[in-house]
C-alpha cells in the first residue's frame, strides 16, 4: 500500500507540487507539474473533522456530539478547513448580542452555568 500524498511541505507548510505519476501495473511514468486535490492540502485532524462533518450530513449538533466539542469549536474547525482548501472564509461581523449569546452557550457547554441560568441570561439579552 502506498503512502498518502503529502500536500504540505514539512519544512515551510506551503503546498507541494506533484511532478511524477507512475502506474503500478504497467509502470508507465508521466512527468510534469500536477495540481493536487484540495483535500490533499488538509492535515490528519482536518480530514477527520471533514469525515465526521460529511457523515453527519453537516448537522453541527451531531459533529459536536461525535467529536465532543462545542459549537464555536465546530465553526472554527470548519473555517480552518475552508481556508486550508484555498477558499476565503466569509465572516459576518458579530454584533454585541451575538457575542454574548456565544459566550453564554460556551459557559453552558463547559458546565460553568446550568441550563436554567443560561435560559435566563439569554432571555435578558
Amino acid at each position: 500500500m502506498a503512502n498518502p500524498i503529502v500536500g504540505k511541505c514539512p519544512v515551510c507548510n506551503e503546498g507541494m507540487n506533484v511532478t511524477r505519476l507512475e502506474c503500478p501495473y504497467c509502470q508507465t511514468k508521466v512527468e510534469g507539474k500536477f495540481e493536487i486535490c484540495r483535500f490533499c492540502r488538509l492535515g490528519k485532524d482536518q480530514l477527520r473533522f471533514v469525515e465526521v462533518f460529511i457523515k453527519s450530513r453537516g448537522n453541527i449538533k451531531e459533529v459536536e456530539r461525535e467529536l465532543g466539542i462545542s459549537y464555536p469549536t465546530v465553526r472554527s474547525k470548519l473555517d480552518n478547513v475552508i481556508k486550508a482548501m484555498g477558499y476565503d472564509v466569509q465572516t459576518a461581523p458579530e454584533d454585541e448580542t451575538g457575542a454574548k449569546r456565544r459566550d453564554i452557550l460556551e459557559m453552558l457547554n463547559k458546565g460553568e452555568i446550568t441550563s436554567k441560568e443560561a435560559v435566563k441570561m439569554l432571555k435578558d439579552l
